[in-house]
This record gives structure tokens, sequence and C-alpha cells, in this order.
């Protein structure tokens, strides 16, 4: 069923270098955008590089370094510029979908030793509350449904592949490691399968 409706489209230079993007709004008014180069319809034979990424104000905004969403959101357009295909569907789901509000609350319990898992968990969430509904329509919109993954989350994994996208190849993501957040990435390993590396 589609919800998603396009209503804005532009070229975009970058510093990575240039994009064109489509933004995609909700009944609900929420809105998502998708940054790609090339040809993206499955008439061609490879599949498309691909990164579903949700927004992370802090990361990006402010350079927060207590996660690695910004490196990953540049290494992503990186790549897509070297492929000269791709895109990164970027959806506004703040916090692991909590909202900007809660991730700050879940910060100040991790400043008082709380991991990010039993932070989330303390506040009345899961540990990720995100959905890709969404994602899976814009992608289906572009013509995409083969897919190499930009990701190290297997629930983003499992649900591309249960909207029946299919999944050539898993593209690892290893980036913005960093003092201040090792501990939050090694979580993430340790308590939500995500697939790093042991550092």
């Amino acid at each position: 069923m589609t919800r998603l409706t396009r209503y804005a489209q532009a070229t975009l230079p970058t510093e990575w270098g240039t994009f064109e993007t489509l933004v995609y709004r909700s009944p609900a008014g929420e809105e998502h955008m998708a940054i790609y180069q090339g040809e993206l319809s499955d008439e061609l034979a490879e599949s498309t590089l691909v990164r579903v990424h949700s927004a992370c104000f802090t990361g990006e905004a402010l350079g927060s370094l207590k996660c690695d969403c910004k490196a990953q959101l540049e290494r992503a357009l990186q790549e897509i510029e070297r492929e000269g295909r791709g895109v990164v569907v970027y959806l506004f789901q703040e916090g692991r979908g909590i909202g900007l509000g809660n991730k700050i609350r879940a910060y100040a319990l991790q400043t008082q030793g709380v991991d990010t898992v039993d932070a989330n968990r303390q506040l009345g969430f899961g540990d990720d509350e995100r959905d890709y509904q969404d994602a899976v329509e814009i992608l289906r919109d572009l013509g995409v449904t083969r897919v190499k993954l930009m990701t190290n989350n297997p629930l983003k994994i499992e649900a591309l592949q249960k909207a029946g996208l299919e999944l050539s190849q898993r593209v690892s993501i290893e980036v913005g490691r960093n003092a201040v957040n090792a501990s939050y990435l090694d979580t993430k390993r340790d308590r939500m399968s995500h697939l790093l590396k042991e550092q």
C-alpha cells in the first residue's frame, strides 16, 4: 500500500559529489529523502548500492562524538560517488526511533554508566524503535528491488528481505570509532547483534 508522495526534487552539489534529491511526505506530514546518483532501475544487471540511514541531529549537525552516524553517512555518499550509482534513503527517525528529546534523556542516563540498550529500556522504549516500511516504499518507487546494502544492522537486512527486496550483498560500513563512542559501538555489537568486528 502506497503511503508516501513525492513532492520535491532538486540537484544538490555536495563536498562528496553532486546528487539528485527527492523528498517524500507521508499523510501524517513526516518527510524522508532519497539522495542518489545514476540510473537506479533494476533493468540494469547490477544490484544498486543502498544505505538506509536514520537522521542523527547530534552527530551530523553538532559533531557529537557519541556515535558513528555522521561518518557512516559521509562514507555512504563517498561510495556512491565512487561507483557513480546508488542511493541513500534518509529517514527522519532520530535516536533509533525514540525522538530527539528522548535521545538526549538516554544520553543523560549513559553519563551515569547505563549503556545505550538499558537507557532505552529505562525510558520505556525498545532497543530499536525504527521502522523501515517507508525506506522499502522509497526504494520501490525508485525502481530498486535488488540491493547491495551498506549496513552493520541485522534488523535492516531482515526488514528489507521480509518486504521482498533481494539482498545481493551486505557492505560493511565500520567508520567513526573513537574513544568516546567505543563502548557504545561494542554494546551495539554485543547486545544488539550489529555486525561489527571485535576491537
